[in-house]
């Protein structure tokens, strides 16, 4: 039975939606270990022997199911790495939910580094999310370096949605993606700065067959004196296409580098890449107003309709 206190609890439906112990298969994981598991019929979870971490195995046709794997920290000053490796099997079609919340209100920094590693069997396809989340008033800061690798065989199709809208003091988040002959990527990531913090996304993806195809989209809104570096290289290697865009809300004192990386090493590789930085048009400010609206409120309408 799962046993978590309130905070925990508040954690848990931030980052994963949960208000109840998940129908499926899951593993919940508070302050370094795992207070609930439980695998299905389909969809095998077991605990690596050598480091800290998952194994999780779906049956190949598997259908209709998902995996929660949120992880929570309310403990000042803990610190660690945990490795999960996810084997998706040909023809399966499943969403994953991970993410984690950091509530730290000490003065030591808490920090939670996520690597996870998917191998995507043929025809295969994934929908994977994953949310970060900070709160506590203590000095200590919230990090989280989330590590993502995808591996995709033929013909899979990997959907990620990758969220950090509040608390986060630092984070460098890296995806590196490999796709054969005919495989799909796409990628929707959503991230808001403010205070100091700091946030860079790196993605590095390989079209290695032919008709693969990545859509990488990010939009974020850096607040405050905070600072966000979107960097993003997709490599054609093969007839393909790939398209990243940097779309960014600027505030305040806020600072935002958009790095784009386009490598063609096939002569029908269709490759672009689409920035733009800005600040909120004041038109959209004033239509809001004249409906009532406080500027302040006008802003937090037009930010919240951006990172939907």
């Amino acid at each position: 039975m799962v046993q978590l206190d309130e905070i925990q609890k508040r954690l848990i439906r931030e980052v994963a939606d949960l208000h109840s112990v998940p129908e499926g298969a899951y593993n919940i994981r508070s302050n370094g270990k795992s207070v609930g598991r439980a695998s299905s019929a389909n969809i095998e979870i077991t605990p690596k022997t050598d480091v800290s971490g998952l194994d999780i195995r779906i049956k190949p046709g598997t259908k209709n199911e998902s995996v929660h794997i949120p992880v929570v920290m309310t403990e000042s000053g803990l610190k660690e790495v945990v490795y999960n490796d996810f084997y998706i099997g040909d023809d399966a079609d499943v969403v994953i939910v991970a993410g984690c919340g950091i509530d730290n209100c000490g003065v030591q920094d808490s920090q939670h580094d996520g690597i996870h590693r998917f191998f995507v069997g043929k025809n295969a396809k994934i929908k994977y999310v994953e949310k970060h989340y900070g709160s506590g008033d203590g000095a200590g800061k919230r990090i989280l370096n989330p590590v993502t690798e995808v591996y995709q065989e033929e013909g899979s199709n990997v959907e990620m949605e990758m969220v950090q809208i509040k608390g986060v003091d630092d984070t460098t988040r890296t995806s590196v993606c490999k796709l054969a002959e005919g495989a799909k990527l796409v990628v929707r990531e959503r991230l808001m700065t403010h205070g100091d913090q700091k946030a860079i996304s790196i993605y590095d993806v390989s079209l290695d067959g032919k008709d693969s195809s990545a859509d990488v989209v990010s939009r974020s809104v850096a607040r405050d004196d905070s600072y966000q570096k979107f960097d993003a290289k997709i490599a054609g290697n093969a007839p393909c296409y790939g398209h990243t865009e940097c779309d960014s809300i600027i505030m305040d004192n806020g600072r935002i580098l958009a790095v784009p990386g386009l490598e063609a090493n096939d002569l029908d590789a269709a490759l672009v890449h689409e920035a733009a930085i800005g600040k909120i048009a004041g038109d959209q400010i004033t239509k809001l107003m004249t409906l009532g609206l406080t500027e302040a409120e006008a802003e937090e309408q037009i930010i919240n309709g951006f990172l939907r």
